[in-house]
């Protein structure tokens, strides 16, 4: 199994996880040196990366989460044995619903995972959460997607890309009720804040973001969820195409008038 994930190697998070994963799976952390956070997919084109040994089965890479995921996959026998059955990302410091899924580094380590046809499973956790609590589920979690795709996956070794391959988003609240609910993502609305300053030489500076989120209601949703004090893993799809428009792109290909 290879784990990975945005908040760096020596995070609480994945280093518990590392622990729970490895009572029933031989396990590879490839993880970020310093932390990630909001990295979502991107990918290092313009530098180049360093990797370092910290234990036999731990590496850090000065890049981003898809960069771990992408270099062990693609770099032979240099940090994993063979092929993973399993990609799995996390423990997050912090959540990752509704529209968090477009920023999170975390899922974009288990989504380039699962891009290769390997199933993933991203797993995220109120900072306040009973960390060994949430490790030791997401491990049975894991465990059960590996029992349930191992005769059925269909890794693609190299450069091909897969549409189909099970991604899981798991998130954890602070004050977990032992639920567990199947969810889509919810609307997670976060604070627009632009925070522009000067530094001492007169030269502007700016922040991104504020601190303040809500969740707007909405049944059926990790946010919904998470609300109510229940954990929600929800299925994240691949392929983004949208096929309900309304007839919107053909409008606007008729008012290109070019012949068909």
């Amino acid at each position: 199994m290879l784990l990975s994930n945005d908040d760096g190697y020596a995070s609480r998070g994945i280093r518990t996880l590392f622990d729970a994963l490895g009572g029933w799976a031989d396990v590879v952390m490839v993880a970020p040196e310093s932390e990630q956070s909001a990295s979502s997919h991107s990918l290092s084109l313009h530098r180049p990366l360093r990797a370092r040994k910290i234990d036999e089965r731990i590496f850090a890479i000065d890049g981003t989460p898809a960069d771990c995921v992408y270099v062990a996959l693609h770099a032979g026998t240099r940090f994993l044995p063979r092929w993973p059955d399993l990609v799995c990302s996390g423990i997050n410091r912090g959540l990752n619903l509704g529209q968090d899924a477009f920023y999170s580094g975390t899922i974009a380590a288990a989504r380039e995972g699962a891009l290769r046809g390997i199933p993933a499973l991203a797993s995220s956790a109120h900072v306040k959460s009973d960390l060994a609590r949430m490790a030791e589920l997401t491990s049975t979690l894991a465990r059960g997607l590996f029992e349930e795709t191992q005769l059925t996956a269909t890794p693609r070794i190299g450069s091909s890309v897969s549409r189909r391959t099970p991604l899981l988003n798991l998130n954890f609240p602070q004050d977990w009720t032992g639920e567990v609910r199947r969810t889509r993502l919810g609307a997670r609305l976060y604070e627009e804040v632009i925070d522009i300053r000067q530094d001492p030489r007169g030269r502007e500076y700016m922040w991104l973001g504020g601190s303040g989120v809500r969740h707007e209601p909405e049944p059926g949703t990790d946010t919904d969820a998470y609300d109510e004090g229940a954990a929600s893993i929800t299925p994240l799809v691949l392929d983004l195409t949208r096929n309900d428009d309304g007839g919107l792109s053909e409008r606007l290909i008729e008012q290109l008038g070019i012949p068909v």
